[in-house]
């Protein structure tokens, strides 16, 4: 569903810790000099391998409306609409309908009598999620996509608050950000440098498609018809049964394992992760270490993680991958999954290894099914509606965890568990520069990681000072210390050699009004809208600039756009109107 890669609200540009910014590395995948980066299409692909092709557009990857897909007629007559939904604790109405063709969704409040009081109306251009949950909508503004209040959930063919709005009202302002869109769909065309800004042509390929997992086909098929085949020439494309386990993994790791934090190597994007190389060459996953007091409880996206606390994962030396039971081409109908999966239990146990008498097997429902007793789905509470298969293989439901658990940390890496290291790098520690980004986003949420904040900031300050990144969590770290001049100077610096980022300009202008400077602090404001023009914080801290200056026609000016934004905001109308009492109407 549209939740399977937990979506980011806006930024807070009031935080300590300054996030990341993408950079390059070496990159060891299958070259694809070609134009389009190389990719030609799923369908392309299915040309030559019409049955894997066939079979995989069947799976819930390959089905455009399990991924990603625009609406259609054949779509609306499965979506149970109209519909109406009234969320009390909010206070706030939806309606989910057809018209033309297309797919609308609503938002309204009333008053006491009745009279809306507002209502904010947008067309789902796409609906997205696995399907097996439920499938939400994304809606369009102004090139920036944003997640829908409403998600329909498959289990009770009901339309109700999307994961995350249960209790706050968010509006049609939630970005899809890149990450998102990167595992949910085939491939994503966002303007780069930013956060749910794509570019007018949102999808080069909308489902998830066979050069997710195989990588770009060009080179593949420039091989096959020069003839380059069988000669002892590479094929140039990615076969995951080929691969090492730890390489395959990482191919499903990219989507399936979330950890605490997702960090993608200085100057990578998403959009250069390739099959077939070390996923930690772009994207680094972290966790927190788990401890024997708050041992592992997540099934939701830590399919990898969990798998390698099983003594199946254990047992094997670290063998067992993700497609030693999953085959992304084929997926058994549900009545089918018992026998499916049994199959592959059986090329490593037998039918004795079952404890169970067969009489007791047979009563299950379904009978005889060894994922229903060793892997076994567990109500989602963040996600209503939903579960999710725990792929820690135990044998009894009470088993406890190994002890090999509570001690993954490393010497280079003492506080935090590297999920992916490259094959061969597991001891030794990630880079500065990603170190930095993990450890700020976990120190705005955990205190005890400040710390190695600051220890980490302080020797880049010293190796690496010509980095934007570095420069800008200088420059607020001086912020919230108060130094104000040392503040501007490596907030003014930070945008001088980087690219122009809405935190930067966030923060400098922060220091400016603080200073004194109340004006330059304003234009500087205004630079960091122009880059992030949804985010709500900037364009509050732009009304009360505003008035602050008593530039109150200007106020009232910033408020109505913010209105027209967000116009659910009755809490932001209210403090405005009190900021505003006695003002000159001119």
């Amino acid at each position: 569903m549209l939740a399977v890669l937990t979506f980011t609200a806006f930024a807070q540009t009031g935080n300590r810790f300054q996030r990341a910014t993408p950079s390059t590395t070496e990159s060891n995948a299958v070259p694809a000099p070609t134009e389009n980066a190389g990719y030609v299409g799923s369908k392309t692909c299915g040309e030559c391998h019409s049955g894997i092709y066939r079979e995989y557009m069947q799976t819930g990857m390959g089905r455009s409306i399990s991924s990603m897909s625009s609406v259609s007629t054949a779509l609306l007559e499965k979506l149970h609409v109209p519909a109406v939904y009234s969320n009390q604790r909010l206070d706030r109405h939806y309606d989910v309908i057809a018209r033309d063709g297309k797919l609308y969704e609503s938002e309204y409040a009333l008053d006491g009598s009745g009279t809306e009081m507002f209502r904010e109306e947008h067309q789902l251009e796409w609906i997205v999620g696995a399907g097996a949950n439920g499938i939400g909508g994304i809606i369009r503004r102004g090139g920036y996509l944003f997640e829908a209040p409403l998600t329909f959930y498959t289990s009770t063919k009901t339309w109700e608050m999307s994961p995350g709005y249960e209790s706050t009202d968010l509006g049609f302002s939630r970005p899809i950000l890149t990450a998102c869109l990167n595992c949910h769909s085939g491939r994503s065309n966002p303007i780069s440098g930013s956060e749910g800004h794509y570019q007018n042509d949102v999808f080069s390929e909308m489902p998830i498609g066979c050069e997710n997992c195989h990588g770009p086909g060009a080179a593949h098929i420039d091989a096959v018809t020069s003839g380059a085949m069988g000669k002892g020439r590479s094929v140039s494309i990615v076969n995951p049964a080929r691969l090492t386990p730890d390489l395959a993994n990482n191919i499903c790791m990219k989507c399936h394992e979330i950890g605490d934090v997702r960090i993608l190597k200085p100057f990578k994007e998403y959009k250069d992760i390739r099959p077939g190389e070390p996923l930690d060459n772009t994207l680094s996953i972290f966790m927190t270490p788990p401890t024997r007091e708050a041992p592992p409880d997540k099934d939701h996206l830590q399919h990898y993680y969990a798998m390698t606390l099983s003594k199946c994962y254990r047992a094997s030396g670290g063998r067992l991958a993700c497609i030693t039971c999953h085959d992304p081409h084929l997926e058994p109908a549900r009545e089918q999954v018992p026998a499916f999966f049994n199959k592959r239990c059986m090329s490593c146990h037998t039918d004795q290894s079952c404890k169970l008498p067969t009489e007791a097997r047979k009563q299950s429902s379904p009978p005889n099914n060894c994922i229903g007793c060793h892997m076994p789905k567990r109500e989602v509470g963040f996600l209503a509606h939903s579960s999710l298969t725990n792929h820690r293989i135990t044998t009894q439901a009470d088993e406890p965890f190994p002890d090999s658990a509570f001690s993954q940390t490393t010497a280079a890496l003492p506080d935090l568990v590297h999920l992916n290291p490259a094959p061969g790098k597991q001891d030794v520690a990630p880079p500065l520069l990603t170190l930095l980004q993990v450890y700020g986003e976990l120190a705005a949420q955990k205190p005890e990681y400040v710390l190695s904040y600051n220890r980490i900031l302080d020797q880049l300050q010293q190796r690496e000072p010509n980095n934007a990144l570095v420069q800008g969590a200088l420059g607020r770290r001086c912020l919230q210390s108060g130094n104000l001049r040392e503040a501007i100077g490596h907030l003014e610096q930070s945008l001088a050699i980087g690219k122009p980022q809405a935190a930067v300009y966030s923060d400098l202008s922060e220091a400016l009004d603080k200073s004194g400077q109340r004006e330059q602090g304003l234009a500087i404001l205004q630079k960091a809208i122009q880059v992030d023009p949804f985010n709500p914080l900037l364009q509050r801290s732009l009304i009360f600039r505003l008035i602050a200056l008593k530039q109150y026609a200007n106020a009232r000016a910033a408020m109505s756009r913010y209105s027209e934004i967000f116009p659910q905001d009755f809490f932001m109308r209210q403090k405005f109107a009190v900021a505003m009492e006695g003002t000159p109407t001119q």
